[in-house]
């Protein structure tokens, strides 16, 4: 057992140093640092005194990868990559391009993204889960027949549709919440009761789909049969026997999700005005601050490969055979 997780988070640092020389490559590829500096600075005619001045300040004078102008180690040391990039691995995200220090940002900005998507999660895996044994239960029915439509239909509508929907109905007509923004304390519910809501109804469509293929697929096994045969009610053999073994599939759709949570909805941040780290990410985008992206996917990407390997663990507990592929 002990082996196979370090397997697997061998290969996750792997791919987490990929990630990060990708992200480093890409972006030096569309802008340079005279780029940055000009629109940090904001403008175009500025002087070229100003520009290594910006760059001087925040490190971006040096080389890429190799500093030929310096002696031994400190070709590769005294490099951006060197002391922009490869302090990530160690949890050190500096500071943005235009000075402030990002950890910081960091911690204010996941309390309002975790207020957002652990309900979101929570409610909308209930949902989805309900709603797709309900489907199960009334198959081969017009219930299911209508009950399929209207997922395939909330599936094609995008979740910007949703966002814009739910702000003019229930804010704009109804005015029951309000239109955008944050607050805390008992102000909390009333700001995120929309955000979540619209979260929650946005993955019913494709997420129920999906679990209703995989319950369908347990039901035609020899064990409900066996259950049925014993006398036990459609409702016991649902809950009792298929949701259980079902729940091997769904940690991959779950648990590979819980890491995600922190890096909030960038969408749905964005348009309900919430001060989290998924605005926080669109805001640097715009603003081409190369410091706080780098930071973000590097971020992002660590807690996917975090969940993934939670789900790698997940799986050898729910059935050990897999440990030994």
């Amino acid at each position: 057992m002990i082996h196979y997780i370090l397997r697997r988070i061998g290969y996750g640092f792997l791919i987490l140093v990929g990630v990060n020389v990708f992200t480093f490559l890409l972006f030096f590829a569309v802008n340079t640092p005279d780029d940055m500096a000009r629109m940090n600075i904001g403008g175009k005619r500025i002087s070229q005194d100003a520009i290594e001045k910006w760059k001087l300040e925040r490190g971006y004078d040096q080389p890429l990868f190799w500093n030929a102008a310096q002696q031994g180690t400190a070709q590769l040391t005294q490099t951006i990559f060197f002391q922009r990039s490869l302090p990530l691995f160690t949890l050190d995200f500096g500071s943005s391009d235009t000075g402030r220090d990002i950890g910081y940002e960091l911690r204010q900005r996941v309390g309002p993204s975790l207020a957002v998507a652990l309900p979101t999660f929570v409610l909308g895996l209930f949902t989805v889960i309900c709603y797709a044994l309900l489907l199960v239960f009334f198959r081969s029915t017009y219930l299911e027949f209508w009950g399929v439509a209207l997922a395939v239909f909330m599936m094609s509508i995008s979740a910007l549709f949703y966002i814009i929907l739910g702000q003019f109905l229930f804010s704009k007509l109804l005015k029951l919440v309000p239109i955008s923004g944050f607050a805390g304390g008992a102000d909390l519910f009333v700001f995120l009761a929309l955000p979540v809501l619209i979260g929650v109804v946005s993955r019913i469509g494709s997420d129920a789909l999906f679990y209703r293929t995989m319950f369908l697929e347990e039901i035609g096994k020899d064990y409900v049969r066996t259950a049925r045969a014993k006398g036990l009610a459609e409702t016991a053999v649902l809950f009792r026997h298929v949701l259980r073994n079902a729940l091997l599939p769904i940690l991959t759709s779950t648990v590979a999700v819980l890491p995600l949570l922190f890096m909030g909805a960038l969408i749905m941040e964005s348009f309900f005005g919430i001060p989290g780290l998924g605005s926080y990410t669109i805001d640097a985008i715009n603003a081409q601050d190369f410091a706080i992206v780098r930071s973000m996917v590097f971020l992002g990407s660590a807690l996917y490969i975090l969940g993934l390997i939670l789900t790698d663990i997940s799986y050898t507990i729910a059935d050990p055979r897999i440990r030994l592929s």
